[in-house]
């Protein structure tokens, strides 16, 4: 591995003649591995017992020259502590380290090349204290690299099976154990330089745009489809620093989280960072001004809404509800466009989704005022009565919550004389034949709400419904004769045959109009 990361790496002249080359020969193909190996023992015991880089070997410094190209080095050996360089050699030192940490490694086999992996390990420590520490203003240089190994050992195309084993980001599969990167001790460290180097003050915005670029954030969107939540956390921090640092940036961002979500509700129906991107757009939509832009108005009503619609909509439903909570409370009018969205995707055979789109209606319904609420009563509660009646006791039960709300039941009770004959048939057959005591219960309790509220509409409402009932029930006893009927002529009826004419009687045809 070593080896083949040093073939690709800038040599001198001059170390080729310090050790023939035979092929296949294991002596002599070690013998770059051994001096890498060498130096990086080497920078081990010094950084930890404190020498200075006055006592560096020629060895080390060979390993230096053969790692890294002579324009970013300027003759500082990677494996110095900060502590022991001048502050004017500090840049050109956290460069080279920058470097070093370029070269990548293979973390699915613990036992290969760990001694490597160890002096990375230990340079990106000493970068993110560095970094964190505040103590130098990084030039245009540093800044380039700094991107640059961030590139190298972050932006990665996620094999297949990291995705295969999941729908949706786990909408499906939320008891499966979640998939953990055997990279991550390495990665995490990496993530942590970024995070310190983008929230630094030592850091010029106005450079830094040049190379955290637009292809550089599409790079880090796509990591938040990672299987491991470490990253995609880390992810999610770092993208909200972004968006708060490079203002230039922001309309990209939003746009770029549009598409992901796009591909999502529309073709694949597969992602694993769906979660974090609510997250971030639900702090974003907190900091919109007044009055609402239309270009935020169209990602709500293309966007949001539509995320309703995937069965994985458990595995970020509480971020969703809360970013669209959030745009009815900035903007009160978007609450009817909102309830109709919901309307549009109300789950019919899946009973947990309609318990959470419930939760989300009750929510919306107490930030909604009351001209936007009569809207969209008519639908609404038609959609809840079917809820009261549902065989789920879980989604009945909810569908009867609502009243327990004061602010919905003020505004029922506004607009009882629409709403009640809506739900009143819904509450008789519920106290008349549903299963669930409990629900039967509720739903005595509403219907006390209702006669508190207007006793004589609800006896009004009440005797209309009766003899709704009548009227039904005397069609399907008509029905249920005229069958027996058909029934009886037809067990009278002597089998004929060969191709004997029938004769139609009135009756049958009476019955089959």
């Amino acid at each position: 591995m070593l080896k083949q990361i040093l073939s690709k790496l800038p040599r001198k002249s001059s170390d080729s003649s310090d050790t023939p080359r035979t092929p296949r020969s294991s002596s002599q193909r070690s013998s770059p591995r051994s001096s890498s190996t060498s130096a990086s023992g080497t920078g081990f015991s010094r950084s930890n017992g404190g020498a200075s880089a006055s006592g560096r070997s020629n060895a080390t410094k060979k390993t230096s020259s053969a790692v890294f190209p002579a324009s970013l080095v300027a003759g500082i050996e990677p494996l110095v502590p900060f502590k022991d360089v001048p502050s004017s050699e500090k840049t050109n030192l956290f460069v080279s380290k920058l470097s070093l940490c370029c070269v990548t490694f293979d973390f699915t086999d613990p036992s290969k090349n760990s001694i490597e992996k160890g002096v990375k390990r230990q340079t990106l420590i000493e970068l993110v204290d560095f970094v964190g520490a505040g103590t130098l203003k990084f030039n245009e240089p540093a800044i380039h690299a700094l991107c640059k190994m961030c590139a190298v050992n972050l932006f990665r195309v996620f094999p297949p099976n990291y995705r295969a084993n999941t729908i949706g980001g786990g909408g499906e599969n939320d008891d499966d154990e979640p998939t953990f990167d055997p990279a991550w001790p390495h990665l995490q460290l990496v993530y942590d330089l970024l995070l310190k180097f983008i929230h630094s003050s030592c850091v010029d915005a106005k450079v830094a745009k040049k190379y955290m670029d637009h292809s550089f954030i599409l790079k880090l969107l796509e990591l938040f489809d990672s299987e491991d939540p470490r990253e995609r956390e880390c992810l999610k921090t770092i993208l909200h620093r972004v968006y708060g640092k490079f203002m230039v940036h922001r309309p990209f961002i939003r746009k770029s989280i549009n598409n992901i979500i796009y591909r999502f509700v529309s073709e694949t129906e597969r992602h694993n960072g769906i979660a974090e991107l609510l997250e971030i757009f639900g702090s974003i939509i907190s900091g919109f001004a007044l009055p609402l832009k239309e270009e935020h108005k169209i990602f709500l009503w293309r966007v949001l809404i539509p995320l309703h619609k995937p069965k994985s909509v458990g595995a970020y439903f509480q971020q969703l509800s809360y970013c669209i909570t959030q745009f009815v409370e900035k903007e009160p009018k978007l609450a009817s466009v909102v309830v109709k969205g919901l309307l549009k995707y109300w789950p019919i055979t899946n009973s947990q989704k309609e318990v959470m789109f419930l939760g989300e209606l009750e929510e919306i319904l107490e930030a909604v005022n009351m001209v936007e609420f009569q809207k969209v009563m008519v639908p609404l509660f038609w959609r809840v009565g079917c809820c009261i009646n549902s065989c789920h006791f879980q989604v009945a039960e909810r569908s009867l919550f609502l009243w327990n709300n004061d602010h919905i039941v003020n505004l029922i009770a506004h607009n009882r004389h629409v709403i009640l004959p809506i739900v009143l048939p819904a509450l008789e057959r519920n106290a008349q034949s549903h299963w669930n005591q409990a629900v039967v219960n509720l739903t005595h309790n509403v219907r006390k709400i209702f006669m508190e509220m207007d006793d004589d509409l609800f006896v009004s409402c009440h005797a209309h419904f009766k003899e709704q009932e009548a009227k039904e029930t005397s069609a399907a006893n008509k029905r249920k004769q005229v069958w027996e009927q058909l029934e009886n002529a037809a067990s009278n009826v002597q089998p004929m045959a060969g191709k004997t004419a029938v004769l139609v009687t009135p009756l049958a045809s009476s019955i089959a109009c």
